[in-house]
């Protein structure tokens, strides 16, 4: 029995109550952050650069006198691309060269049809101007995703991508730029926090305004997003990672095992879950956690996710542990089974989903061409990952012809009627003819 990670099972009269508890996850912001992120941003509404330079002395250790000098050359990140060991760069840009490929399918075509009277209705879509994308600094800096952020913006046509990146004591991940090179970044600043995203969401005099900022961040750049939304679009305010395998006691239990070690390696607040119908194999499973737990370097974040808000749980068949899957809409999905094809109609909510043993969660973070921006926190009932779609937006089109205007008008100056707007109705009459 593992001492790491909690055993449940659906059979216990408790069991939805116990779920739905470990699945909570309070996402309210601490109010000292919020009150700092208020204040920056209204600082540098107001100021503009010089605020933005104020903060990152402040944050970021770095002395710049202007904007300028925070502003990286594209010839820095070719350099960086240039520079980096044969196998790295060889790596990144086969990912980036698969991320690619799939999202290229993503993309939305304009479309038109014409009634029998001549009027014509369509949808033109079009690619947002600006976008900005947030990379994480210092210790948390990915690679994977400036690809999975801004490959699907420039996919779908983005004119400008503006990538802020702080650089702590003007320490460069020479991997980030090189990604950020492949994927086509058109202007990089050296800038994080909420003053970053202050910059991108209003503008200052050196970096204009966006229309939409994407990409991970910590709580001062997750409460940042959610104040500047409606005046900029956001991606999504991501919660703590997740994986929830499906197994059905066929595979290799340190494989499973592993997986669980994969998204709990994230922070203490990653959740991974396993539901399996054979008591059997969960025994395992927890043996090969406790074996192998002790190898891993970052052993104790694992072992304070797996205690917080893990979970091995015994269901009374696949089919319940699909039901189960559906309540719990997962990030990650694993469908661990010797017939992963069986199960997929039955899972209606989940961010991604990865067929059979030998499709590990950790190929889609950074290879296997979907995003790996995916909805947190049981919001893949309502969302969806990151796409070519996030960056494109769709204008309706009406084209009227006069003998449409006799069939649309009277049913709509009838509506208008109905609903007390005289003028709405007198436009539509006056185009009637008499």
């Amino acid at each position: 029995m593992s001492q790491t990670v909690r055993r449940l099972s659906s059979r216990d009269p408790e069991f939805l109550s116990t779920l739905d508890a470990l699945l909570a996850f309070d996402n309210s912001t601490d109010e000292a952050i919020e009150r700092t992120v208020a204040e920056v941003l209204a600082n540098v509404r107001t100021v503009g650069d010089a605020a933005v330079l104020d903060y990152t002395r402040r944050f970021d250790r770095l002395d710049a006198k202007t904007m300028t000098e925070l502003e990286l050359p594209l010839g820095e990140l070719a350099a960086a691309h240039n520079a980096l060991p044969a196998d790295q760069r060889e790596a990144l840009s086969r990912a980036a060269s698969r991320i690619r490929s799939y999202h290229e399918r993503q993309k939305i075509d304009s479309w038109e049809y014409t009634e029998a009277d001549g009027t014509r209705l369509g949808q033109q879509v079009t690619p947002l101007d600006r976008v900005g994308l947030y990379v994480p600094g210092g210790k948390a800096a990915y690679p994977s995703s400036v690809l999975m952020n801004a490959i699907p913006a420039k996919v779908a046509g983005v004119k400008e991508l503006i990538m802020v990146v702080p650089t702590p004591g003007g320490q460069k991940n020479p991997l980030v730029l090189a990604a950020a090179y492949l994927a086509g970044v058109d202007r990089v600043f050296t800038i994080g926090g909420a003053q970053a995203v202050a910059a991108l969401a209003y503008g200052t005099q050196t970096i204009p305004q966006v229309d939409k900022i994407v990409g991970p961040g910590n709580a001062y750049v997750a409460s940042a997003k959610r104040r500047v939304f409606g005046t900029v679009g956001i991606d999504m305010v991501a919660g703590p990672s997740e994986v929830l395998v499906i197994s059905d006691g066929s595979g290799d239990p340190e494989w499973t095992a592993i997986d669980l070690f994969a998204q709990a390696e994230h922070d203490e607040l990653a959740q991974s879950i396993l539901l399996c119908p054979d008591a059997a194999y969960l025994d395992r499973v927890a043996a090969a956690i406790e074996r192998l737990l002790p190898t891993m370097p970052r052993k104790e974040t694992i072992a304070a996710s797996l205690q917080g808000r893990g979970a091995l749980i015994e269901v009374t068949d696949l089919d319940e542990a699909c039901v189960i899957a559906n309540r719990i809409a997962p990030e990650h999905l694993e469908l661990a089974v010797e017939d992963p094809r069986a199960l997929l109609p039955k899972i209606r909510h989940a961010g991604a989903i990865f067929l059979g043993h030998y499709c590990s969660e950790s190929l889609g973070d950074y290879c296997a061409g979907p995003n790996h921006v995916l909805p947190t926190s049981r919001s893949a009932r309502f969302s969806s990952p990151l796409g070519v779609y996030d960056f494109q937006k769709r204008s309706s089109i009406i084209e009227v012809s006069q003998a449409g205007a006799q069939t649309l008008g009277p049913i709509a100056a009838t509506l208008a009627h109905g609903e007390g707007l005289t003028a709405h109705a007198r436009a539509a009459e006056l185009r009637i003819k008499r």
